[in-house]
C-alpha cells in the first residue's frame, strides 16, 4: 500500500468527472421498506433514515469478502440490519440515545414472548414514582397508559443488566411510543394522542393543536400494543451474528469512541447528518424522556458536528474520516460509501463540503464515485423535518476507497 498523503495541494478526488445519475425507483424503497422480512428494521419509525436499498446494494457488492462493517452515524441501525441479513460482523456508533437504543434492536435475537413477558412483569411489579403532570402529558397520554408507560420506563432504566429481549422492549416502546390516533382503539399501534410518528411535536404546538380540534387521548392497552408490534417481527428468533453491545454510544469525532469497536472495518456505509440539520435530539425529545432524559425539550446541542459554517464541518466530518482510518487495517483495503446532502437553507455545495472532509482527514481516497442518490422528494427526508418549504434537496451517493 502506498504511503498515505494528505489531499492538500494535490487531491486525488476528481468531483468534475462522475459517472451518470442513476437513481432507484421508489417502487423498490415501498416494497422492501415495507416487506414483512424487514420489519425488525422498521420496529421504530425515525426520520432521516436511508432506504434500506442502500446498503443491501453496498453489500451485495462486497459479501464474498466477508467484509467488517462500520457505520459511525448509525441513526436507526439501517445499515447494521442489512449486515446481520448478509451474516457479516458490524458495528455502528451514535450520538443519540434514541438512535442507539433503536439501532441495537437491529442486532438483537430471542422469542418474541420473551420482552412481551417481561413487559408485563415489569408493569405488575413496579409503582412508578415519576409520571409527568404538565399539560402535554395529561393531553397526551391517558392516565392509565401513561401509568403503564412510565413503569416501563423506571423499570428499564433500572435494570442492571441488558438482554436482548430487554432491548427488544425498549426499542419497540420508543416505536409505539407516539403516532396518528386509530379510529379503532382496538387496532391502536401508539399509546398517544394524534402525533406524528417519526419525530415528536413540541409540547405547545401539540397542546394547542389537540385542544383546537378536541382531540382526547384514548385509553390504550400497553401490552396489547406491544403484543401487535413484536409479533411482526419476523426472524427475530434466528441467532444474530452480532451482538446489541457492538452499538455504541458516542461521539464518533473521538478517538475513545472508537476505542469500544472491537474489529479493524473494510466497509463503512454511513450517512452523516446534513450540514445545518442541527436539530435531531430536540426532535426526538419525547423518546429521549422515555430513555432517561428530561420531561421538556431540552435546546442544548449536545455532541454533533461542528454546524459553524461549512469549513468548520468539513473538519468534523474529516475527523470521523480519520478515525475510521486509524481503526482500519493498514494492510486491507477501505472502502467507504457515503449517502450525503444539504439542507434547501444552505446555499453550499454539497460535493465541496464532502471532498474538503476527505482532506482533513489527512489520507488519501481516491474517488470511485458520485451519483445522485434517489428523486428529488426522497432528497427531503431530512429537509422535510425542519420544515423547509423550498425545493427539495439533493443527495450524493460517494464511493470513496482508500489508497
Amino acid at each position: 500500500m502506498p504511503p498515505k498523503r494528505s489531499l492538500h495541494g494535490h487531491s486525488r478526488v476528481n468531483f468534475h468527472l462522475y459517472p451518470k445519475t442513476t437513481p432507484s425507483t421508489s417502487t423498490k424503497n415501498v416494497a422492501l421498506a415495507y416487506s414483512k422480512e424487514n420489519a425488525l428494521n422498521a420496529i421504530c419509525p425515525y426520520f432521516t433514515m436511508f432506504p434500506l436499498e442502500y446498503p443491501i446494494k453496498v453489500l451485495k457488492k462486497h459479501r464474498k469478502e466477508r467484509p467488517v462493517v462500520l457505520d459511525p452515524f448509525c441513526g436507526r441501525g439501517t445499515t447494521l440490519f442489512a449486515a446481520r441479513s448478509f451474516e457479516l460482523s458490524a458495528w455502528g456508533i451514535d450520538s443519540s440515545p434514541v438512535a442507539v437504543a433503536i439501532a441495537k434492536a437491529k442486532l438483537a435475537s430471542c422469542d418474541a414472548n420473551e420482552p412481551l413477558e417481561m413487559a408485563a412483569r415489569l408493569i405488575a411489579e413496579t409503582a412508578p414514582q415519576q409520571i409527568p403532570e404538565s399539560d402535554f402529558f395529561r393531553a397526551a397520554y391517558h392516565p392509565h397508559t401513561l401509568r403503564d408507560i412510565c413503569a416501563l420506563r423506571e423499570a428499564l432504566l433500572q435494570l442492571d443488566t441488558e438482554s436482548d429481549a430487554s432491548v427488544i422492549l425498549r426499542a419497540a416502546m420508543l416505536g409505539c411510543l407516539h403516532g396518528p390516533l386509530p379510529k379503532n382503539t382496538e387496532k391502536a399501534g401508539y399509546f398517544s394522542n394524534q402525533m406524528p410518528r417519526t419525530y415528536a411535536s413540541k409540547p405547545d404546538y401539540a397542546v394547542r393543536y389537540w385542544k383546537i380540534r378536541g382531540l382526547k387521548a384514548p385509553r390504550i392497552d400497553v401490552l396489547r400494543v406491544l403484543r401487535r408490534k413484536i409479533e411482526r417481527l419476523t426472524g427475530l428468533a434466528t441467532k444474530s451474528p452480532n451482538s446489541f453491545s457492538q452499538v455504541v454510544h458516542g461521539d464518533a469525532q473521538s478517538d475513545d469512541t472508537f476505542q469500544a469497536i472491537g474489529a479493524a472495518p473494510s466497509i463503512v456505509i454511513t450517512s452523516p447528518p446534513y450540514y445545518g440539520m442541527r436539530t435531531y435530539v430536540q426532535d426526538q425529545w419525547l423518546r429521549n424522556w422515555f430513555l432517561g432524559g428530561p420531561d421538556h425539550v431540552d435546546y442544548s446541542a449536545g455532541p454533533q458536528l461542528d454546524h459553524g459554517g461549512k469549513d468548520a464541518f468539513a473538519r468534523s466530518l474529516g475527523t470521523v474520516w480519520r478515525n475510521v482510518d486509524r481503526l482500519a487495517s493498514s494492510t486491507e483495503s477501505l472502502h467507504m460509501y457515503v449517502r450525503f446532502g444539504i439542507i434547501p437553507s444552505a446555499a453550499v455545495d454539497a460535493k465541496e463540503i464532502f471532498r474538503n472532509s476527505l482532506e482533513e482527514s489527512g489520507t488519501t481516497w481516491r474517488l470511485v464515485s458520485v451519483r445522485a442518490a434517489d428523486s428529488a422528494d426522497a432528497g427531503k427526508r431530512q429537509a422535510d423535518q425542519m420544515k423547509a418549504d423550498s425545493a427539495a434537496a439533493v443527495e450524493f451517493d460517494f464511493h470513496v476507497e482508500r489508497v
